[in-house]
């Protein structure tokens, strides 16, 4: 049990939803990659779960978020990231060309799926 509960979550875009696998391996080369950092039982994560979901679902043609990967990792499981986000959950970063992650400005849990994916393209271009 403890070996799942510190595995990190990986979900990878597609047009139909998300589809979860267990991977502590780095992303795929040409691959965009989003990490949410998270914790069991914060409500305000799984609704962005969920919203980013609904975004990748509706990706198609040159609005497409099918080469992204999200990936959600615990907080509790890492000291170093529990410190740097216990009062700021749901995180969301973008790994940089350079492996370096960005934090992505907050998205309120009023967005409508469209919007999310309009300002995740943005992100990334």
């Amino acid at each position: 049990m403890a070996a799942a509960i510190s595995a990190t979550l990986v979900f990878a875009a597609r047009r139909r939803p998300l589809v979860c696998s267990l991977s502590s391996s780095s992303s795929k080369p040409n691959t965009r990659k989003l990490v949410l950092y998270s914790k069991p039982g914060c409500c305000l994560c799984d609704g962005l779960k969920e919203k980013l979901n609904a975004a990748f679902s509706l990706s198609s043609g040159s609005d497409s978020l099918n080469d992204v990967t999200l990936q959600v990792r615990d907080i509790t499981t890492n000291p170093e990231w529990e410190r740097a986000y216990q009062y700021e959950i749901p995180v969301l970063t973008k790994e940089n060309s350079d492996g370096k992650e960005e934090v992505l400005p907050r998205l309120s849990p009023r967005l409508s799926a469209e919007i999310i994916q309009k300002k995740l393209l943005a992100a990334f271009s």
